[in-house]
């Protein structure tokens, strides 16, 4: 499940992106089984991530940027920051990224 649900969070309809954010719960939990398991998808499929996060910083552009200025209050940002700390946490290094920075200059 966890493949499909990384490629959900790069849809451009908003509706699937906060389903996916309330459906995870635990993803921002550290050290829970919810986000183990989607730290070692990442990890093992950066490509994947990758084009997950340019589809999601495209759909915003075009589509959301007039209601979300910021593209870290973007539902589809919040769930990749989720992603990125899982595969951080799991790797125990930075992971790369293909977003705009954040405010405040998370990496």
């Amino acid at each position: 499940m966890v493949p499909f649900v990384v490629q959900l969070a790069g849809e451009y309809v908003l509706e699937i992106l906060e389903a996916i954010g309330r459906g995870l719960p635990q993803l921002a939990v550290p050290g829970s089984a919810q986000r183990r398991l989607y730290g070692e998808f990442v990890a093992r499929n950066p490509a994947c991530f990758a084009r997950t996060e340019r589809r999601v910083v495209s759909y915003w552009s075009c589509y959301y940027r007039w209601k979300y200025e910021m593209f870290e209050a973007y539902p589809g940002c919040v769930l990749l920051e989720a992603f990125r700390d899982a595969v951080v946490e799991q790797v125990g290094a930075r992971w790369p990224r293909h977003t705009p920075r954040l405010a405040g200059g998370r990496e």
